[in-house]
């Protein structure tokens, strides 16, 4: 028969966050540990015993950490966009340059006048 080990079975399930831990947690300042605990996995309404203020305070914990974790995601989402950008502008840059360098040469008229005009440019 075969016996259940860590490999062959799911996760236990987590208990239910303590919202009155949760509220001890944030009224300390710790985020960390409130998020630990399971600030983000408390329905806030559903959560007994709480009073109106109690589930209005982790109910904006919650919001303030979604909007920060958008906001984060926007951020890199902005960086990785404007890295993109760069790196094109750099590669037309780059492949732009030896084209400039490598030009046709002058046709043979245009190629005297630069010298005459070279020539006189270095008569004292």
């Amino acid at each position: 028969m075969h016996e259940p080990g860590p490999a062959n079975s799911a996760p236990p399930p987590r208990p239910a966050p303590d919202p009155a831990l949760l509220l001890s947690l944030l009224a300390d300042g710790d985020l960390d540990a409130a998020l630990d605990a399971g600030l983000l996995a408390l329905d806030v309404e559903a959560a007994a015993g709480l009073d109106r203020a109690a589930r209005a305070l982790l109910g904006q914990a919650q919001q303030r950490l979604r909007t920060a974790w958008a906001a984060r995601e926007r951020y890199r989402a902005r960086t990785a966009r404007l890295a993109r950008r760069a790196a094109r502008r750099e590669a037309r840059r780059t492949a732009a340059a030896p084209a400039a360098s490598t030009g046709t040469p002058l046709p043979a008229a245009a190629a005297a006048a630069l010298a005459r005009a070279k020539a006189r440019a270095q008569r004292p």
